[in-house]
């Protein structure tokens, strides 16, 4: 199967099959993770107890940070782990292109 061009809009199949992957710093990421589950029960809280809204916002942009941290951290990871293996592989274009899929979606 032919790939789409560099830029196309249609849909990527990965550049590889989906595998198991153990994360550098797991043990850190689960409890960034946990944290933010924690913030999340926090702000569901807030809005029960009819708190003041920008409080409430706050807490959500607080939120967003964390969330954006761990996903630099799983991009990080997945473009010196991931992406270079495809490289040495030959497989660096598709790699790419599916790493390049991941970014538009953050940058909207």
């Amino acid at each position: 199967m032919k790939s789409p061009a560099r830029g196309s809009l249609a849909p990527k199949e990965p550049c590889h099959a989906p595998q198991t992957v153990v994360q550098p710093g797991k043990e850190a990421l689960i409890r960034r993770l946990n944290r933010i589950e924690g913030q999340v029960r926090g702000v569901n809280k807030m809005i029960a107890e009819d708190r003041y809204c920008v409080d409430i916002l706050n807490q959500v942009s607080a939120l967003q940070s964390a969330l954006d941290a761990v996903a630099m951290l799983l991009l990080e990871n997945h473009t010196h782990g991931c992406m270079q293996g495809a490289i040495k592989s030959g497989r660096g274009d598709e790699a790419i292109d599916e790493l390049m899929a991941v970014v538009r979606k953050f940058a909207r």
